[in-house]
């Protein structure tokens, strides 16, 4: 499939469109939509949030009349189903498109194809896969719901030099400074959930919300407590936020301390709970990126089972000492050999300090799929 040069640089736009969305979402992608007449654009829009107009109505909206014989960009497949609001795929026939350049297919299971193949029925021209992986990186959390059923795993450390997280004593406040502190915010608000285990709640007392240009954004809490040992002061048990708290079968809570939260009972080991089955629940909350800030032991236990899709590392530039904390519990390596990679897709300086994106690849860490 060839695409002009027009075409491109008019679905860029409905790229950054969908960003718009990037905090406000949940569980829909982000989606843009650009309606156009050649150079001329007529109509644009985005998906704001559930249950309200998808990113095409908002476009064709703006558009009007002038939407009849144009081509429509969207970042992703329109739908083609019923569910909070009507299909997209109809109301783009209605509106006498005369084109339809797609992104990246849709791949819920009610839609998978099937808006483009009901458009391409009603005549329209139907392309897809302009910008597919910038399309899918922007809603990658969707896709892994979708496509595998369980969200997209986002592991964010805070680490000095020498790979430590915190000193003997605890302390970690603060390893990196405000600037790195202030990016970690705009990726939590981008999270559909936020993970972290019994050890961090007990050591640094963490709101486990957003604050994001004076707005305080409160994603979902998941606060992995196998025997129940959150004190009633925590402040992931302030009602702040929702908030699971996940804890071992057979463990039931005696007093009122849980009472603002709600609890999950999952099959556990040894005092672990069993991550896999928390991700595929979550999934069925329709949790799509979950970002997980956690000690050593949790940060351990979810990169040795391949569960980490991406790691958000940030670098302070200090050195801490071999008695300090290390990032992750992890087993040492056969060999080099088998020690797994990470791909490192993007460095940005944070102030001071340097925060390190890498995909793992979904392998554990010795790179076993």
């Amino acid at each position: 499939m060839t695409f002009s040069s027009t075409d491109e640089r008019l679905m860029r736009r409905a790229l950054a469109l969908a960003e718009r969305g990037l905090w406000t979402t949940q569980p829909n992608p982000r989606v843009g939509c650009v309606i156009a007449h050649g150079d001329a654009i007529v109509g644009e829009g985005w998906h704001v949030r559930a249950g309200e107009p998808h990113a095409e109505v908002f476009a064709l909206r703006a558009a009007g009349e002038r939407a009849r014989g144009a081509t429509a960009y969207v970042t992703l497949e329109p739908c083609a189903h019923h569910g909070r609001t009507p299909p997209c795929a109809d109301a783009l026939i209605a509106a006498g498109v005369a084109r339809v350049v797609a992104a990246i297919g849709d791949p819920n299971p009610r839609v998978n194809g099937g808006g483009l193949a009901r458009m391409a029925e009603a005549g329209i021209e139907v392309a897809c896969g302009l910008l597919r992986e910038e399309a899918r990186a922007l809603n990658e959390g969707f896709f892994s719901r979708m496509q595998r059923g369980r969200p997209w795993v986002r592991l964010k450390i805070a680490a000095s030099l020498d790979g430590r997280i915190a000193l003997a004593s605890g302390e970690s406040k603060w390893i990196t400074g405000p600037e790195a502190r202030a990016d970690v915010q705009s990726w939590r608000a981008r999270s559909s959930a936020i993970m972290t285990g019994i050890g961090t709640v007990l050591a640094d007392d963490p709101h486990l919300t957003a604050r994001v240009e004076g707005d305080v954004i409160a994603p979902l809490r998941v606060i992995l407590d196998a025997r129940l040992r959150t004190p009633a002061s925590a402040h992931v048990l302030d009602g702040a936020a929702p908030t699971v708290l996940v804890h071992a079968l057979g463990n039931e809570p005696a007093d009122a301390r849980f009472d603002r939260v709600e609890r999950l009972a999952i099959d556990a080991e040894e005092g672990f709970v069993d991550l896999p089955a928390v991700l595929a629940e979550l999934a069925a909350r329709e949790v799509n990126e979950l970002q997980v800030e956690a000690g050593p032991c949790l940060t351990g236990s979810m990169l040795r089972q391949g569960l980490v899709d991406e790691l958000l590392l940030y670098v302070a530039p200090r050195l801490l000492g071999d008695s300090a904390r290390p990032m992750a519990v992890l087993p040492e390596p056969p060999s080099l050999r088998e020690a797994g990679a990470m791909t490192l897709v993007e460095h940005v300086a944070c102030g001071p300090d340097v925060r390190l994106r890498l995909l793992t690849g979904n392998r554990d860490v010795h790179g076993n799929r």
